[in-house]
């Protein structure tokens, strides 16, 4: 991680480094870490990390898929898929598409959240993903958003993050509800490129509300 004091969307500049580190222990974070003797990370995406998170999309059941608004039929080819984040990762900020931070548990990768639909400068929609079953009901999730979302409004020099989960799908709803994004509003729409029509809870989480909820 570089350690630059970026002008923030507002105008002001920022302390992100320190921002950053400082949600490692963060009072959200802390009681998990110390409770079960685990250390969380996150950093931007690596080459390395191409296969395991291919293998999350493309080894993983198809209902769970489909659960989380997956349309099968849309799906890319694998080689398409790597083909993708090789791009994301060679791109600079202004130019991503989408833009995906590593979830690793004692250093190991378990998970991702990237952004699309970005709009630089002004807003991207955020998603969430735990690659092992194991994983997933361990109170994870919520930690590591709260470590991730600081890369998203700085490298993307954000205004406003959005978060569209499938309106069936409690998990990432009560998530989002938890880390202070604001429900807007439940309709239906086609939230992505891979997905299917469906119900959708429409979460915004705006720079100024993070400024509150998450600096020192």
């Amino acid at each position: 991680m570089q350690a630059i004091m970026p002008i923030s969307p507002t105008g002001d500049t920022i302390g992100w480094t320190n921002l950053i580190n400082d949600l490692s222990s963060h009072d959200r974070i802390k009681p998990l870490v110390i409770k079960s003797m685990i250390h969380l990370s996150v950093r931007e995406i690596q080459h390395s990390d191409i296969e395991p998170l291919s293998d999350y999309w493309f080894n993983s059941d198809p209902a769970f898929l489909t659960g989380m608004g997956v349309d099968l039929s849309k799906m890319p080819t694998r080689e398409e898929w790597k083909e993708m984040l090789i791009e994301q990762i060679s791109q600079s900020y202004k130019e991503k598409k989408s833009y995906c931070i590593i979830w690793l548990l004692d250093e190991k990768a378990v998970g991702h959240s990237n952004v699309n639909r970005i709009i630089f400068g002004e807003e991207a929609y955020m998603h969430l993903h735990i690659w092992d079953t194991g994983n997933r009901t361990r109170g994870m999730g919520l930690q590591f958003v709260i470590m991730t979302l600081p890369w998203f409004f700085k490298n993307m020099q954000l205004k406003k993050i959005c978060c569209e989960p499938h309106a069936l799908n409690p998990a990432p709803n009560k998530t989002m509800e938890k880390l202070g994004f604001e429900f807007i509003k439940e309709y239906v729409t086609i939230p992505g490129w891979i997905n299917f029509e469906q119900p959708v809870k429409h979460w915004e989480l705006t720079f100024e509300m993070f400024k509150q909820i998450y600096s020192p």
